[in-house]
């Protein structure tokens, strides 16, 4: 990673991403496998400002960060180190084909040519309220990312047209 993290650095750390990636690529004979989640490039996801780890608790509608309280009854979650991801797919033998925000994906995938096809007016602003959520940097658009990882296709992936973050790995 570089430089060593400072005393009292917390983070997680998932020791089962290669495993995982090397036994989807093990059945990948020809595709694209497509990785949404909260995460981000190791530089940003062990950041000094980070020093507490990405790890959050939902209860209720509440965010806290016990996971040794509710036990059995709250949601726990934990972003992605994408670099992590990323290695192991090459060392799986599968190619890095994309790696951006959600935002960036659904821009190129042409959601907002497929927001402006639908024909009544109040179907296109319950569809853009819902969109906004997906696109925006406040909500899901910039939190979750999408990481591309495949054999046998040739690029560019369409979803990328728009930005392309993989030098950020």
């Amino acid at each position: 990673m570089g430089e060593p993290l400072a005393d009292g650095y917390t983070s997680e750390l998932c020791l089962l991403a290669a495993p995982w990636i090397a036994s989807l690529a093990a059945v990948l004979e020809r595709g694209v496998m497509l990785l949404f989640d909260y995460g981000l490039p190791r530089a940003q996801y062990y950041h000094p400002d980070r020093s507490s780890g990405t790890l959050t608790c939902h209860f209720k509608h509440r965010a806290h960060f016990n996971p040794l309280i509710q036990v059995g009854v709250q949601d726990i979650t934990a972003w992605v180190d994408f670099t992590r991801v990323a290695l192991a797919g090459h060392s799986a033998g599968l190619d890095l084909m994309g790696f951006c925000t959600q935002a960036g994906f659904l821009l190129g995938a042409g959601i907002d040519e497929l927001l402006g096809e639908a024909g009544d007016v109040t179907v296109q602003a319950r569809l853009a309220g819902e969109a906004r959520r997906l696109l925006m940097p406040g909500e899901m658009g910039e939190a979750f990312k999408l990481l591309a990882l495949g054999r046998g296709i040739e690029p560019p992936l369409i979803g990328f047209r728009h930005q392309d973050l993989r030098h950020s790995l």
